[in-house]
């Protein structure tokens, strides 16, 4: 596995855990829903959460929360809709992002992030 990959999977790790210390229950972890991968989705409360992790390892090009283009949005959202299409009564995209900082890490968890 490489440097890259290792990272990335450590920072879902931190992402996930964060969830759970926050209160969510997570249901699942790197599925596919309609055709797109999602890297977690939880339940907070009474809403179904698709959730993507960005981490990155400097703010060179905007930091994690910059990661997540139009193109990331449309298929977070296609997949929102497959969940609703399933019986999902409330469904949200949250974007966690993990940003390595010189003196460890920065998790931000930004609810509703994606909106359609």
């Amino acid at each position: 596995m490489s440097l890259t990959n290792a990272r990335g999977r450590a920072g879902e790790a931190l992402a996930v855990a964060y969830l759970e210390l926050v209160g969510c229950r997570v249901r699942e972890r790197n599925t596919r829903i309609g055709g797109v991968e999602v890297d977690a989705l939880v339940e907070d409360g009474r809403e179904t959460v698709v959730v993507e992790v960005k981490l990155r390892s400097h703010a060179g090009y905007g930091g994690a929360a910059a990661a997540v283009d139009r193109f990331k949005r449309a298929r977070l959202l296609r997949a929102a809709a497959v969940l609703l299409g399933r019986g999902h009564d409330r469904v949200r995209i949250d974007v966690v992002t993990v940003d390595l900082v010189p003196d460890g890490a920065s998790v931000r968890h930004h609810r509703g992030a994606v909106t359609g």
